[in-house]
């Protein structure tokens, strides 16, 4: 009995590995984008046992070995950039200047949680330049009315829909626009700040619907967001920053394309994975609150923040310009059939 347990899990860990290359959309597939750490340890468990009690004197049993242990190169392969024996994307800073410094905080707040002493300290401790709070309701937009007097710059976008936005800044606005890229109810923000220095920078702040039975049936429209938002960043004559709650894990097929069409770095390459969700439960956390940047910055630091009474944990960057930096650092290249994908991707959005 132990045997056949044994293969039919060989088989199915096989193929919840490599059912993701198949590029297909609904939540049931790509879901398996998610759990990537968790399916390794159990494959490697299951490897073992299977190492351990299976005699292999059936050729199904053979196969099934074989199948499982390409199943856990295949996660390797995918988790070990985000590992520090993997070479950094991103460069750490050695030429500090606080006028070209740029602090920010993201945090999924989960608009129930009543905890907002517990934000405010954090913020009080950690005193980013930019702060953005997803989940936000009215309720939550008046807790942290404390905030009006250091962070005078501001967009609020309170909705009750588990979608609204406030953006806080010490730094000022250039621009600031409130867009509905694909969702009507699922706003997204998009400002011009100047650093201390007067360099200018561009900001996304981005919180796209996770592909789940309760949300959205498939990743066409997060894919969208994030191809058209990546498309933007491309064009960009200025630095530029992408964060936020993006649904999407670093290390799924999506968050690759993105940073091949937009040309952002990812500061955990070579750092960690840095998860932020689910809060509450150890056991399965992942990476969910992105940030990606230009080739305009390096990094000071990066840090997951205490649990504040949400799902999530809030994320903590701060990145250095300086104008040599984008010399100095590679992005992922970008060729015709990628563009081809992003096009499709987008497009699907739309039909």
């Amino acid at each position: 009995m132990l045997y056949t347990v044994l293969i039919i899990l060989e088989f199915i860990l096989f193929a919840m590995a490599f059912l993701t290359l198949l590029n297909i959309k609904h939540w049931s597939v790509r879901g398996f984008d998610f759990p990537i750490v968790q399916l390794l340890v159990l494959s490697v468990t299951v490897s073992v046992v299977s190492v351990i009690f299976e005699n292999y004197q059936t050729n199904i049993a053979i196969i099934g070995l074989l199948l499982v242990n390409i199943a856990i190169v295949y996660h390797l392969m995918r988790v070990i950039p985000y590992t520090k024996i993997y070479p950094k994307e991103v460069q750490n800073n050695t030429n500090n200047n606080r006028k070209n410094t740029l602090n920010i905080m993201s945090f999924n707040v989960l608009m129930t949680n009543n905890q907002y002493d517990r934000l405010l300290q954090l913020v009080k401790e950690n005193n980013p330049d930019i702060l953005l709070l997803l989940e936000t309701d009215t309720n939550w937009e008046t807790a942290m009315k404390d905030l009006d007097a250091e962070y005078k710059h501001q967009v609020k976008i309170p909705k009750d829909n588990l979608y609204g936005m406030h953006f806080y800044s010490k730094l000022p606005l250039e621009t600031n626009e409130v867009n509905y890229i694909v969702n009507k109810d699922i706003p997204s923000i998009s400002v011009k700040i100047s650093l201390a220095s007067g360099q200018k920078v561009q900001l996304y702040g981005l919180h796209p619907m996770p592909p789940s039975p309760t949300e959205s049936s498939d990743t066409t429209n997060r894919d969208a967001v994030l191809l058209i938002v990546g498309k933007e960043a491309a064009k960009s004559e200025i630095p530029v920053v992408v964060f936020g709650d993006l649904n999407d894990v670093a290390w799924s097929r999506s968050t690759r394309l993105f940073k091949k069409i937009s040309g952002l770095l990812d500061p955990r390459v070579g750092r960690g994975h840095y998860n932020t969700f689910h809060a509450d439960y150890f056991l399965f956390r992942w990476p969910l609150d992105h940030l990606f940047h230009s080739k305009h910055f390096k990094l000071n630091d990066i840090k997951v923040l205490p649990h504040a009474g949400s799902d999530h944990f809030p994320i903590y960057v701060s990145l250095q310009f300086h104008s040599e930096n984008n010399k100095q650092q590679e992005s992922l290249e970008c060729d015709s059939d990628d563009e081809e994908e992003a096009e499709k991707n987008i497009n699907e959005a739309f039909e």
